[in-house]
């Protein structure tokens, strides 16, 4: 639709000086004047009013706050400006309320990205309260959406975003502020992108957007060295007779899962139910892990067998082990390593048990399809990383190993040097005689 008169427009930035905070700023308001009628809004920055330019409505000087507010205050302009013009490209008139409305993203709650992350979570959580899920991805995804909706205060000064007005940069912004100003590692950018990014496919699934706006962001994680413990230190460990009676049951939870394989949360919820007599005539652990729902069948070697046989009774349910929090076991087990005398390069948690078990039985021979089903992996991909992790060992053994051939090498060395003199010298003879020949002819 064609404008017939364009609407007289002014965007002012002004201070609310009657409302000073505790540390002497002031708000920055913006007021939206169309045809004579004004609306205001808040910017959600604020300033010290003695550095505030009345006159163009910024901030005077050049200082690095300054120029931040300055830049901040240009987007919201540029933002508001551009609402204006597709107002009357599209619509043929504009208000200032309804500009303001556009800006907030008031009235477009219901297909809004913030809206939709807070739905999933609340339905994740009635999963979560039914014992469906576990209360740690609960935690995650509550910590990713409070970090994206400070990301759209901030950069964005709104309090949610219609899915539709979400571009490619949005997700790179995103990505920028929490590595920058979250400080989060690749990894844990990783882990906090993922859930943004299902938000996208999720809208397209329930048709508020037709192209996923995060199409071209990739990321990956980076493979890090897991921590794990030698086989030698497995037995150091279990041989140990701890300095107080508390850690004996942490140590025998922790030598469980060098053994079998099982998370802190999988041994935490493993039931007698879960242990059957399969086909073989072995004892196995029959489950299906928390984390990924995957099925985990692992069978049961002698030293996992009198561990669970230890503590037969003495819960008063169907759970296998009384277990303490996992921050407790983490604490207990830096005092077990410690009196065991064992050194690793990384510090040893209860998760570092399922590695122990992975390298270690890699190590003796068991195929990667086999630990991969034991580990309930969704793909065997996971599971070659503790092949890698072995090799790496190889390699760091040999690093050690090399300093002590040392001498021997310098020896060869200097030998073949000799050698190829000499061969040189031969060389040398062989072209002169020819040449003496030469001369004779």
């Amino acid at each position: 639709m064609e404008q017939t008169k364009k609407s007289t427009y002014k965007l002012l930035f002004y201070l609310k000086k009657n409302e000073l905070k505790k540390n002497g700023n002031a708000p920055i308001m913006a007021r939206i004047t169309i045809d004579g009628t004004p609306k205001t809004m808040g910017t959600k920055l604020e300033i010290d009013p003695a550095v505030w330019d009345l006159k163009f409505g910024r901030v005077e000087g050049k200082s690095a706050k300054a120029l931040s507010i300055n830049q901040k205050l240009d987007n919201i302009r540029g933002r508001i400006d551009k609402i204006y013009e597709d107002m009357l490209k599209h619509e043929g008139f504009a208000t200032a309320q309804k500009v303001k409305i556009k800006f907030l993203g008031v009235g477009v709650m219901d297909d809004a990205i913030l809206k939709v992350f807070n739905d999933q979570n609340n339905e994740f959580k009635k999963l979560v309260d039914k014992g469906k899920r576990s209360q740690s991805t609960y935690s995650k995804y509550s910590t990713v959406y409070n970090h994206l909706s400070e990301f759209i205060r901030e950069r964005y000064h709104r309090d949610d975003m219609a899915f539709r007005e979400l571009t490619s940069d949005f997700i790179r912004e995103f990505d920028f502020f929490l590595r920058i100003d979250k400080e989060c590692t690749h990894n844990t950018v990783w882990v906090y992108t993922m859930p943004v990014i299902a938000l996208a496919e999720l809208a397209i699934k329930k048709g508020l957007i037709r192209d996923n706006p995060f199409e071209d962001y990739e990321i990956s994680m980076e493979e890090t060295d897991r921590s794990y413990l030698l086989k030698e230190d497995v037995e150091t460990l279990l041989l140990l007779k701890p300095s107080k009676p508390r850690y004996e049951l942490v140590k025998d939870l922790f030598i469980f899962s060098c053994f079998t394989g099982l998370s802190y949360i999988d041994i935490k919820k493993l039931k007698w139910s879960n242990i059957q007599s399969f086909f073989d005539g072995h004892q196995w652990i029959i489950s299906r892990r928390k984390k990924s729902d995957v099925s985990s069948n692992v069978r049961l070697l002698e030293i996992p067998k009198r561990i669970i046989e230890k503590y037969r009774g003495v819960t008063k349910n169907d759970f296998v082990f009384p277990m303490p929090c996992n921050a407790t076991c983490n604490k207990h087990i830096s005092k077990l390593i410690e009196e065991a005398g064992i050194i690793t390069e990384q510090k040893v948690t209860f998760h570092t048990a399922r590695h122990t078990f992975a390298t270690m039985f890699l190590t003796e021979g068991v195929p990667l399809e086999s630990l991969s089903k034991m580990m309930g992996h969704k793909n065997i991909s996971t599971t070659q990383i503790y092949a890698k992790i072995t090799s790496q060992k190889i390699s760091k053994d040999m690093d050690l190993v090399a300093p002590k051939f040392k001498a021997m090498e310098n020896a060869f060395l200097i030998q073949t040097e000799n050698e190829e003199i000499e061969l040189l010298n031969e060389a040398v003879n062989v072209l002169e005689f020819y040449d003496d020949e030469e001369v004779l002819v």
